[in-house]
């Protein structure tokens, strides 16, 4: 009976945009929600980022990546890459950096 265990919970996923590569291994995703505001009832956008284990420094800045949750990695690491969704063209970053 003691080697029954418990099945594992699904683990929430989140897609978003690479903003950083911040050290070895890790990237910063931003993740953007629309929610209702409660009191004017329209909808505003809320980001949030998240900090990512990326073992194979496969990611980019601009990428459109999925991210799952894992078990704490170090202080602010909580989440893992799973795939890339959109690879971002260097040609559209570099006119990006050129505007500001």
């Amino acid at each position: 009976m003691a080697s029954e265990s418990k099945p594992r919970r699904k683990r929430t996923t989140r897609v978003g945009e690479v903003v950083s590569r911040s050290g070895d291994k890790t990237i910063v995703v931003q993740v953007e929600r629309r929610v209702k505001h409660p009191l004017y009832k329209r909808y505003v956008n809320r980001r949030k980022r998240f900090h990512a284990h990326d073992g194979r420094d496969e990611c980019r800045i601009g990428d459109r990546v999925r991210i799952v949750e894992t078990r704490p990695l170090s202080r602010r690491k909580r989440w893992r890459f799973v795939e890339l969704l959109y690879r971002r063209e260097a040609a559209v970053l570099q006119e990006k950096s050129a505007r500001k």
